[in-house]
């Protein structure tokens, strides 16, 4: 059995949370002004997340089931999840002014979704009741410091049976730098340090809308994972692997001078670019069903 310290590596990043926490506070603020998707969300009861509506395919019919969404940010995907029919449908996340406008919104669009403050590393000790999904995509990996500590959370929130899909920016993409004026380089860490990268930036990736107040809480970390670190991760937390596939689109346009939109999201507009970098990393794995053999072994 895992114990929960060895869930949460929280103590020895505290100052990097509290300032990724702050950051977030100000993202929150700043996201609802730029509109991010809320007025198309809430304009009918049955409309769902560009994010949801892609992931369609892997999530199948999930009526009936128990959700959990890690690092939810403003809780869009959280309410799409349970416009699905999940019968039980929780977001957690580290920033309160995230939750406080996601319940706000919660409200308004009438969804039952239970939203809970925490840690990532924390959910287990917060969060009662385990799931038949974990669901965490975009721009979450990142902001975790310990790739092998979060794979253990997620396999000690699922019930046996039970998947989670990941849908990130893949570590390739987030490798290469942010000034393309002499092409692609590599620029940050491909594999996961101990000690983070640490950013200065008045915005976020969302364009600001006139009049909104940049970032106050201007400084955050971020740490990278290698596609390998994290699914031996997986495999270690005895998870399933189920599909693992990279592609060629992003959801956000992170070089405006080298990508356009596409009907996916953004992609290079070079077409020979397309091949050599992938944009995002997909994973869906499961917790193995208990077997009549396995349940029985562990009776006294």
């Amino acid at each position: 059995m895992i114990e929960p310290n060895q869930l949460d590596p929280s103590a020895a990043h505290r100052s990097h949370f509290a300032d990724n926490r702050a950051n977030w506070d100000d993202r929150a603020t700043l996201h609802e002004a730029s509109g991010y998707g809320i007025a198309e969300l809430l304009v009918s009861p049955t409309a769902l997340t560009k994010d949801v509506t892609d992931d369609l395919g892997r999530l199948g019919d999930i009526s009936g089931l128990d959700v959990i969404h890690l690092q939810c940010h403003l809780g869009l995907d959280t309410i799409s999840l349970a416009r699905l029919g999940a019968r039980r449908v929780v977001g957690l996340d580290m920033s309160p002014r995230s939750l406080e406008r996601a319940r706000e919104l919660a409200r308004r669009a009438e969804a039952r979704i239970e939203l809970v403050e925490a840690n990532v590393y924390a959910a287990r000790e917060v969060v009662t009741g385990d799931f038949d999904l974990v669901y965490t995509t975009l721009g979450v990996l990142c902001w975790l410091p310990d790739i092998d500590a979060w794979a253990r959370v997620v396999a000690c929130m699922l019930r046996p049976g039970g998947r989670l899909i990941l849908r990130d920016d893949h570590p390739a993409f987030m490798a290469v730098g942010d000034d393309t004026s002499h092409g692609l380089t590599l620029h940050e860490p491909y594999f996961q340090r101990h000690e983070p990268m640490t950013w200065e930036n008045e915005g976020s990736y969302v364009e600001t809308p006139e009049g909104a107040a940049p970032i106050a809480h201007t400084r955050s970390h971020q740490w990278n994972h290698a596609v390998g670190e994290i699914l031996t991760a997986l495999l270690g937390a005895g998870l399933v692997l189920e599909e693992v596939s990279e592609t060629r689109v992003s959801a956000w346009r992170r070089w405006p001078d080298l990508m356009g939109p596409c009907e996916e999201g953004y992609r290079f507009t070079d077409p020979a670019m397309r091949d050599m970098l992938p944009l995002q990393l997909v994973v869906v794995a499961r917790r193995p069903a208990m077997t009549s053999s396995s349940s029985s072994s562990k009776m006294p």
